[in-house]
């Protein structure tokens, strides 16, 4: 169960505004590292999600034995690093923040799968929302029994022959 992760952005204090927005959440600063923010969504999940100024890594042992801050040259505008949330807003109203903000948003679907949104913060991170409709299909998806027919399937696809 995922309950929070944080990522770094241009501009946290508005990136966690939007978030705030999307997640119908709180916005507040984030005290170990000063120019950040957090969003706390209130649900029973806990789920939060904290912003640091772009080029922000976290270290270990920085900091009486835990972890700490430092920053760290970008080498690239985009990151491998994707999640994928549930959002207790609309199709429309992600499509209509993600216009305001000037950010990309693409209602997709995986693989014959499932829909959900690509979220491109900043228009250089993805963020995956799922829609309450969209959350209840990709759940319906990951019940045990479920899955385990969907990797079968993804294994014997891997060990085909490749054709030319």
């Amino acid at each position: 169960m995922l309950h929070h992760f944080s990522i770094s952005v241009n501009q946290p204090q508005h990136v966690a505004e939007v978030f705030g927005e999307i997640l119908q959440g709180r916005v507040v600063p984030f005290p170990s590292h000063p120019g950040s923010y957090m969003v706390v969504a209130g649900d029973e999940f806990g789920t939060l999600i904290e912003f640091y100024p772009i080029g922000t890594v976290i270290i270990p042992q920085a900091k009486n034995g835990q972890c700490g801050f430092a920053s760290a040259p970008q080498s690239s505008n985009y990151t491998p690093f994707h999640v994928a949330i549930s959002v207790p807003i609309s199709l429309e109203e992600i499509e209509r923040i993600a216009v305001r903000e000037g950010w990309d948003a693409f209602h997709v679907n995986r693989d014959g799968l499932v829909d959900l949104v690509e979220f491109w913060v900043e228009n250089r991170l993805m963020i995956e929302l799922l829609t309450p409709k969209m959350a209840e299909t990709y759940l319906s998806l990951f019940k045990p029994d479920v899955i385990e027919a969907i990797l079968a399937g993804f294994i014997a696809q891997s060990a085909a022959p490749a054709t030319v």
